[in-house]
């Protein structure tokens, strides 16, 4: 194509140094291309790393589930399904898709993780790859339901959306890498706009990350000498968030050479959150998707060899057919993820020719909202949950991973989430029994009970003979140590008791 136009040019009298100008920036945007780009291998590498990604959130929920979902777990499946069914009925399985109403016992939970654990290492060997996709799509997706306030995290939805568009990647069609392009501007434009929107001074006065490291749901130790760094490189900080989430997505949509520097500083500021927190595998679905902003040509330059051949030899030519489903498939996404942003950046209803196409495309999770820490908390209360027998001598659990021991701070766990640990954050930012913290009560109920699924997501329990007879839950705040505070104490934290968040309760009879 640039062959013909400079063809063109020159039958049209261009001068030599009009030519050379054209050859200039031809290079500078495109660089040297043998043809038409293409993303065959691209496309091969890329469901070939979805699959450790698909791996990674199985295996993580797979080791939670029952814990979290299950008939002894904090809030069973069983009774959410028979909640939504009296509410909606016969509607309930199309408005919450899972196959979950089939079978919805801890076997089928455990067997749903075990099979999409399986389906993601056939899909990284390149194995039933067409069948595969749509089956992990439909698995996770049955598992974000089952799972409730648990599953309820923008990564999730990333997944399902990247795993929905990723079953048409096989055909071949360039339209839909294009969409994966369109994904990964809205995950990361929309976080910059629900940072503007959000009002937070923090964020609008450029000192957000004199809170964040600290105040993060888990963080390991980086963020404890991240919060230590000078503020003006702080502030600096901040201000390449902004650069990155609101200027660098739109060079997702121009020609190659401003596309990959795109993709490098989203990559560098992926590895820049992974070295001082811990989300999961969120940040490399990430750096995944900005995979797919290379060509074949700068993949084989960077890592030649003939095993990237037969990818990209997996991947057939897409032909008229495949186009037009793809181009059908963009406009559906387009127009509802379009319309959804425009309403939510106006603060407006949705149009009513659009109303149903959105809450079904979201229904489904083919689209969704983004907007990762719009708002800053200064503070970081913490939830100690205690028991007793007696109401005057208390005893604390245990959690994995969240702050709680000021001489421990979280390792680096990514890809793993543990669930409960990330919700206890949220709830303490709250008050008992609102929106996301409304489980905190099913969740003391099963201490008291002693269920054994629950007991098995934290690191200790205090009484392992038998239940206790009360449970209470006090808030304390935790902030860093400074550098000298930790030389001379060897702690990661300092704990100051802000009050109680639960009074003490006993056994609440069960529900009828």
């Amino acid at each position: 194509m640039v062959q013909q136009v400079k063809t063109v040019r020159g039958s049209m009298g261009a001068t030599a140094s009009e030519g050379h100008s054209a050859g200039f920036w031809q290079r500078l945007l495109w660089g040297e291309v043998r043809g038409r780009a293409t993303y065959y291998i691209v496309i091969g590498l890329f469901l070939r790393l979805l699959g450790l990604v698909y791996l990674a959130a199985f295996a993580s929920f797979g080791a939670q589930v029952t814990g979290l979902v299950g008939s002894e777990g904090i809030l069973p499946l069983t009774q959410d399904l028979a909640a939504l069914q009296d509410k909606h009925g016969e509607l309930a399985p199309l408005l919450f898709p899972s196959v979950f109403w089939v079978e919805a016992s801890d076997l089928a939970l455990q067997a749903t993780c075990l099979a999409g654990m399986v389906a993601a290492v056939l899909l990284v060997l390149n194995l039933a790859t067409r069948l595969m996709l749509p089956l992990l799509f439909v698995l996770y997706l049955s598992l974000v339901y089952a799972g409730q306030v648990f599953m309820n995290f923008q990564w999730d939805f990333m997944l399902l959306e990247a795993g929905f568009l990723a079953i048409f990647l096989p055909w071949g069609s360039p339209v839909v890498v294009w969409l994966m392009h369109w994904l990964l501007f809205r995950v990361r434009f929309q976080s910059g706009v629900a940072k503007l929107m959000s009002g937070d001074e923090s964020w609008s006065g450029l000192t957000a990350l004199n809170y964040y490291f600290e105040t993060q749901p888990i963080p390991h130790a980086g963020a404890w000498f991240a919060h230590q760094l000078p503020e003006w490189l702080l502030r600096a900080g901040t201000g390449w968030t902004f650069f990155v989430e609101l200027l660098v997505p739109f060079m997702v949509f121009l020609p190659r050479r401003p596309r990959f520097v795109a993709a490098w500083l989203t990559i560098i500021m992926q590895l820049m959150i992974m070295a001082t927190s811990n989300h999961n595998f969120f940040n490399l679905l990430t750096i995944l998707l900005c995979l797919l902003l290379f060509d074949d040509q700068a993949v084989k330059a960077v890592a030649g060899g003939r095993w990237l051949n037969r990818l990209g030899d997996s991947i057939p030519r897409a032909g008229r057919f495949a186009n037009g489903i793809a181009l059908l498939l963009a406009a559906v996404i387009v127009s509802t993820s379009a319309t959804m942003m425009w309403a939510v950046w106006g603060q407006r209803d949705l149009p009513a020719i659009m109303d149903k196409p959105v809450r079904w495309a979201v229904q489904w999770h083919l689209v969704s909202n983004y907007h990762v820490f719009p708002v800053i908390t200064r503070q970081r209360p913490e939830l100690v949950v205690e028991g007793s027998d007696d109401g005057i001598f208390w005893q604390a659990y245990g959690f994995r991973f969240k702050a709680g021991d000021p001489a421990r701070i979280a390792p680096f766990i990514i890809p793993h989430q543990p669930r409960l640990d990330w919700q206890m954050w949220f709830a303490a930012l709250v008050t008992p029994y609102t929106r996301t913290s409304y489980w905190i009560n099913d969740f003391r109920q099963r201490l008291l009970e002693g269920s054994p699924d629950v007991l098995a997501l934290l690191s200790d329990n205090p009484f392992p003979d038998r239940p206790p007879e009360y449970i209470r839950m006090r808030v304390e705040n935790y902030r860093f140590t400074t550098a000298d505070e930790r030389r001379d104490s060897g702690n990661w934290w300092v704990v100051e008791p802000l009050g109680m968040y639960l009074p003490p309760a006993g056994l609440q009879p069960a529900m009828p």
